[in-house]
């Protein structure tokens, strides 16, 4: 199945070969709410004859490479309007509905207007949210096409245009971590071949049967889920979100009720579980045929593997099903895991880390404990890269991640410059085309160990510190911050960089006890990490904010920090410190 992915010509020709082969089985199935009827569904037949009387509407209006925005509620509809794209020849640009914040509303703006975008497919439900968000960003006019017009012209009058595997397939807009989102341009061709070195990584060779919750899209919904499901045959069982933020167990009812032999989530997700599914909601659940846990999107905690695999042990999970990753949209989706096996934990000596020098710690000596991301996907060329001389480091040495492959996309849309310094890296001893992903990490006796982002390391007296431990342990330490995020950066303040910790709390109100959390964080910080903290705010609930996969984005909280943005709710600042960087703080406290 795999060979047969990887060598199809375009994504169009390989889904009408499985709606031959699988006719009425289901393709797409939007799980049941609980306690409701039965989810929408799609069979492989329906599929492609929706997808082809979308294309056919697309191809009556506009041309091939036009980009077309997919803005839906429901990933049944989504599946559908992407292929449609594709069988117009079409470039689909996935992305989330307006939302009701500002910041939602104009980021979707931004990648309507860096897109060029031609036409929004969306279905009757959302028309009327669109088309304020339309109106609101002056984009007046826009060719609107509802997909589930029952008035629409059928799927015989399609044809298909000209397409192979250099033909684009969508622009992935990039979660915009440390900087402003860009369009990744990914073909058919990266699509083929990173769903079937995904299918290997899982040492997969039939139909499998893959859903959850992370939404269409994201990378990891679509390129994760859906294409695997529908590329193999097994079809993709989808749920809402929402209703997994709500009631969490949810998602684990839903891989026990459908039969999911793969669902991924980021590490929050299943850190999510841990905290939220109850005992009596355990001992219902059937997780003994769930194959491939996949983890990946952000840090991947040991602690969260190891309390998630003791927690649903009972419900029959195994260690062994958890498939610890690392991927990014430039690379389409995988760049490295292992599947089979229980995951490879190595407890890093942390002082080393700091020199970005990679070894176990000794025995009683404190370490860092970082979860291997396993090996190279297939087809994927992997370096570690000084990112200054561009040096291959050699193995138990940290450095930039370089890759090149199949998988890697073309680059950024109609931005040259970002183009040519991610995509078109060079080494020191003269190889080139590599992918420079601004993120830090190893090999460590084989395997890939991911430590951190570049733009995110806090350089403090010549000393490497990892921002998300900072955050981890004093979530760890602190159980009032156990349910929020938190985002740890430094500021320049007269040429000296000072430690600035963030973090949500949630009901907490009480003048005194936030001051007393404040001094107890900046202890934790002090003690853990020998750093002084100038300045620890707690803010308010959804104050820190985060990528569509749950990444931190810390560059943007520092960037708010020094415009007087957060909506602090307890401030404990040094004086230098001491601006008016808070909107809205309750009550503060600066020390001199």
């Amino acid at each position: 199945m795999t060979r047969q992915i990887a060598d199809a010509l375009n994504v169009t020709e390989l889904l009408q070969a499985q709606a031959a082969a699988q006719g009425e089985r289901a393709a797409v199935l939007m799980a049941r709410r609980a306690g409701a009827g039965s989810g929408d569904c799609l069979s492989f037949a329906a599929l492609d004859a929706e997808a082809r009387r979308i294309g056919s509407r697309l191809g009556e209006r506009l041309r091939p490479g036009a980009r077309v925005l997919l803005l839906y509620p429901r990933g049944v509809e989504f599946a559908a309007a992407f292929f449609g794209c594709c069988y117009a020849g079409m470039i689909a640009v996935p992305a989330p509905l307006p939302g009701q914040y500002r910041y939602q509303r104009q980021r979707l703006a931004a990648i309507a207007a860096d897109a060029t975008i031609s036409a929004v497919l969306t279905v009757r439900q959302a028309l009327p949210e669109i088309s304020s968000w339309i109106a609101e960003s002056g984009q007046d006019g826009l060719l609107t096409l509802v997909t589930d017009d029952p008035d629409a012209a059928g799927p015989d009058v399609w044809s298909m245009p000209p397409t192979d595997r250099d033909t684009v397939a969508l622009l992935q807009y990039t979660s915009g971590s440390t900087g402003s989102p860009k369009g990744v341009v990914v073909t058919h061709g990266n699509l083929l071949h990173n769903v079937a070195a995904l299918l290997r990584a899982y040492g997969h060779a039939g139909p499998l049967r893959c859903g959850g919750w992370v939404p269409m899209y994201h990378d990891m919904g679509l390129i994760g889920h859906l294409l695997p499901g529908l590329f193999s045959g097994g079809g993709v069982v989808l749920m809402s979100p929402t209703e997994f933020v709500t009631r969490p167990h949810r998602w684990l009812e839903v891989i026990d009720e459908y039969d999911l032999a793969m669902s991924a989530a980021p590490n929050f997700g299943y850190e999510r579980c841990v905290r939220h599914v109850s005992q009596e909601q355990i001992a219902q659940l059937d997780l003994s045929r769930w194959e491939y846990a996949a983890n990946g999107s952000e840090p991947i905690r040991a602690a969260t593997l190891a309390a998630f695999a003791k927690r649903f042990a009972a419900a029959g999970f195994r260690a062994t099903s958890f498939f610890p990753s690392y991927g990014m949209a430039e690379a389409t989706l995988i760049v490295s895991g292992s599947s089979k096996r229980e995951p490879v934990v190595t407890r890093a000596d942390p002082k080393l880390l700091e020199r970005h020098e990679f070894a176990p710690a000794r025995p009683g000596v404190p370490g860092r404990d970082v979860v291997s991301c396993g090996v190279p996907a297939d087809g994927i060329q992997l370096r570690v890269v000084d990112p200054t001389t561009s040096q291959v480091l050699p193995a138990g040495r940290i450095g930039e991640l370089w890759l090149r492959g199949d998988s890697v996309a073309k680059g950024y849309w109609r931005n040259d410059a970002a183009t040519q310094a991610a995509f078109q890296a060079r080494t020191a001893d003269d190889e080139s085309g590599y992918l420079r992903t601004g993120d830090l990490g190893v090999i460590h006796e084989g395997e890939l160990y991911v430590t951190g982002r570049i733009k995110e390391l806090l350089i403090i007296k010549g000393r490497n510190v990892y921002p998300q431990d900072i955050e981890h342990q004093i979530r760890a330490e602190h159980e009032e911050l156990a349910n929020g995020v938190g985002a740890v950066f430094t500021v320049d303040v007269a040429g000296w960089e000072e430690t600035v910790v963030t973090h949500e709390i949630g009901a907490e109100r009480d003048p005194e006890r936030l001051r007393e959390l404040a001094i107890a964080i900046r202890a934790t910080v002090s003690r853990e990490f020998g750093l002084y903290a100038a300045g620890v705010l707690l803010l308010r609930p959804n104050s820190v904010p985060r990528t569509t996969s749950g990444k931190v984005q810390r560059v943007a909280m520092r960037e708010q920090f020094r415009r007087g943005g957060l909506a602090s709710l307890y401030e404990h600042l040094d004086q230098r410190l001491a601006a008016p960087h808070s909107a809205s703080a309750k009550v503060g406290e600066v020390t001199r």
